[in-house]
């Protein structure tokens, strides 16, 4: 279903600002899906349209600056290291280009949380780069996925916005903080306590309450640029665990012992921790065992929200506010030679 919207916004640019590009680059996903039935809202297959056809389905994207790529064609649940280089690097090319306003990456809702905060650690880039994407194939009576792509359009051509964002049902995240919290309905993400950036209300992008600009509200360490060029066979190996009743050390052991059976050891172990970051004392000894061993271990949380209070005592380290996928790319990123040679 397309919308007529019109693309305006709380910062229209001049006339000059208005011409500059805005550069789609499509990974598949429901966005880009289909199914046999209009009502067939979840038996569908991902990434069946291309991206020109997404954007012939918006039809107040015409006229505007727009180019577009297919960068892949995939599920977003089977993204792989290899595509996420591939996009960076994409990404990376189109923002060096001074036509070039801001980047919109089609994207399945899977794993876009994912992507989000990769693109964020390893180019942390100054123009918008926004996500997007839908929880309804393109064939659906209730697609959402032109009005998502419209949106973050708007996005991308507002001056104030900089930075990863994500933009789905109306609702302007960032790359630290968006979450899928649900696995069907229409608005599916949330930043949690942190609230999102803005909101789309009738055309118009309207900052959230306490933002006084679209900026991304991450860290601002240096990005970790080595991942753009640094071979994806060599990336360190970060698998995560979980801590439950009932844990036991079985699976870090396992994920070791495998490790140094293939002679591709691992590398770093992130374990979704329970409530302030606690651990069934089984499943820690294991981490520790692990830690001293040289593997690096870092805790996250597994209830979706809040961030790690770090306590006197702690033995292992703890991932602050990060879940645990974005734990993972932060302990990957952080174990990748600085030096790729």
């Amino acid at each position: 279903m397309a919308s007529n919207l019109p693309v305006q916004t709380d910062h229209p640019t001049d006339a000059g600002d208005s011409a500059r590009v805005i550069v789609v680059l499509a990974t598949g996903g429901t966005i880009a899906g289909t199914a046999a039935s209009a009502s067939d809202h979840l038996g569908y297959t991902s990434a069946q349209l291309g991206i020109e056809q997404l954007l012939a389905g918006v039809p107040a994207l015409a006229g505007l600056p727009i180019e577009s790529e297919q960068v892949a064609q995939i599920d977003s649940k089977d993204m792989s290291h290899a595509i996420w280089q591939s996009l960076a690097l994409r990404v990376a090319h189109h923002l060096a280009r001074a036509e070039v306003r801001g980047i919109v990456v089609t994207h399945g809702t899977d794993t876009l949380e994912e992507t989000a905060y990769f693109l964020h650690r390893v180019l942390s880039p100054a123009k918008p780069v926004v996500l997007t994407g839908a929880m309804r194939p393109a064939t659906s009576s209730q697609a959402d996925g032109p009005q998502n792509l419209l949106d973050a359009v708007l996005v991308a051509r507002d001056p104030a916005a900089t930075g990863v964002l994500a933009v789905l049902a109306g609702t302007v995240h960032g790359a630290r903080h968006v979450r899928k919290v649900h696995p069907t309905r229409l608005n599916a993400f949330s930043s949690g306590e942190a609230g999102p950036l803005a909101l789309i209300d009738k055309g118009r992008l309207v900052a959230a309450a306490g933002r006084t600009a679209l900026l991304a509200a991450m860290d601002h360490t240096a990005p970790v640029a080595v991942a753009l060029t640094h071979p994806v066979a060599q990336w360190p190996r970060v698998e995560i665990v979980h801590s439950h009743a009932g844990a036991s050390g079985a699976v870090v052991s396992a994920l070791c012992a495998d490790g140094m059976a293939r002679a591709r050891c691992v590398d770093g172990l992130v374990v979704a921790a329970t409530g302030n970051g606690t651990l069934h004392r089984d499943l820690e000894a294991a981490l520790l065992v692990a830690q001293s061993q040289g593997i690096a271990v870092l805790r996250s949380l597994r209830c979706g929200d809040g961030r790690l209070i770090p306590l006197a005592g702690d033995r292992l380290p703890g991932a602050d506010d990060l879940t645990p996928v974005q734990a993972r790319i932060e302990l990957m990123l952080s174990l990748m030679p600085r030096d790729p040679s």
